[in-house]
C-alpha cells in the first residue's frame, strides 16, 4: 500500500490531466478504504474520471474524495444524514412524477432512495464532513448513488447515465435546500428513535431509585433545597420530575417542528 501511495504522488507531480487523474484514484484508494483494481470512467463537465467499479457513486464524489483527501472512517458523513437523504430523494421522486418526470425512472428513483433510507447502501457514501458548507458534494454523492442504482434496477449499467443525477434524481432541489432538509429529518429520526426512548428508560430509572432510596435520610443542599433532613428518595424523585419535564418539552418540539 505505501508503495502504491508513493507512485501516486509522483504521478500527480508528473503532469498531465489523465496521469493525475489515475494518481488521485490511486492515492485515495490507498487511504482508509480498500477497493478492487477494477474501475470504470464517469463523466461530468470536468471530463473523465476513474472510479472504482464495485461502488455507485459517480465523477462528483469522487472529485471530492480527492479534492478534500483528509479526514478518514471516523470523520464521514454521519448515517442519520445518508439515510435522510434517502427518505427526502424518494419524496421528491414521488412529487416530480406529478409534474412530468418519466414514473418507470421516478419509481426507480424511489426504489433506488428508499434502500439508501434503510442504510443498506451506507458503503457507497465515503465522503467525510470536510467539506463545503452548503453540502454540496453530500447531495451530490446520493444524487449519484440513487441513480446508479436507479439505472441498475431498470436493467443497465453504472455510469450509462439512464438515469441522470442532476436532471431526474435532484430534480426541483438545490444542496442549499436539500442539506439544510436533511439536517432536519436525520435530528427529528434521532430525537424519536434514540433520545426520547433513552430519556423514557432514564426517567423510570430515577424513579425506582427514588422509591429504593425512600428511608435513607440525608441533609438538603442549600443550592437545591432547603439545608433541613430530607430523604435521597424525595432527592431522587426532582431529578424524575426533571427529565420528565425534559420528555414533555423535546416531544412537543419534534410536533410543533
Amino acid at each position: 500500500m505505501a508503495i502504491m501511495y508513493m507512485a501516486a504522488r509522483r504521478l500527480s507531480l508528473s503532469g498531465g490531466q489523465t496521469t493525475s487523474q489515475l494518481a488521485g484514484t490511486l492515492r485515495y484508494a490507498t487511504c482508509w478504504r480498500s477497493y478492487s483494481t477494477a474501475f470504470r470512467e464517469e463523466r461530468d463537465t470536468f471530463g473523465p474520471i476513474l472510479v472504482p467499479s464495485e461502488k455507485l457513486w459517480g465523477a462528483q464524489t469522487q472529485r471530492s474524495l480527492q479534492n478534500f483527501d483528509i479526514g478518514g472512517e471516523r470523520e464521514r458523513m454521519p448515517e442519520p444524514i445518508i439515510r435522510a437523504f434517502g427518505i427526502l430523494k424518494k419524496c421528491a421522486a414521488k412529487v416530480n412524477m406529478e409534474y412530468g418526470l418519466d414514473p418507470s425512472i421516478g419509481k426507480a428513483i424511489m426504489q433506488a432512495a428508499q434502500e439508501v433510507a434503510e442504510g443498506k447502501l451506507n458503503d457507497h457514501f465515503p465522503l467525510v464532513v470536510w467539506q463545503t458548507g452548503s453540502g454540496t458534494q453530500s447531495n451530490m454523492n446520493a444524487n449519484e448513488v440513487i441513480a446508479n442504482r436507479a439505472a441498475e434496477i431498470l436493467g443497465h449499467k453504472r455510469g450509462e447515465k439512464l438515469v441522470h443525477p442532476n436532471d431526474h434524481v435532484n430534480r426541483s432541489q438545490s444542496s442549499n435546500d436539500t442539506f439544510p432538509t436533511v439536517m432536519h429529518i436525520a435530528a427529528a429520526t434521532e430525537i424519536n428513535s434514540r433520545l426520547l426512548p433513552n430519556l423514557k428508560i432514564l426517567q423510570n430509572t430515577l424513579h425506582d431509585k427514588s422509591i429504593e432510596f425512600k428511608d435513607i435520610v440525608k441533609i438538603g443542599r442549600t443550592h437545591t433545597q432547603d439545608a433541613t433532613p430530607l430523604t435521597l428518595g424525595q432527592e431522587f424523585s426532582g431529578y424524575t420530575t426533571q427529565v420528565s419535564y425534559l420528555f414533555q418539552s423535546t416531544y412537543l418540539f419534534l410536533l410543533v417542528h
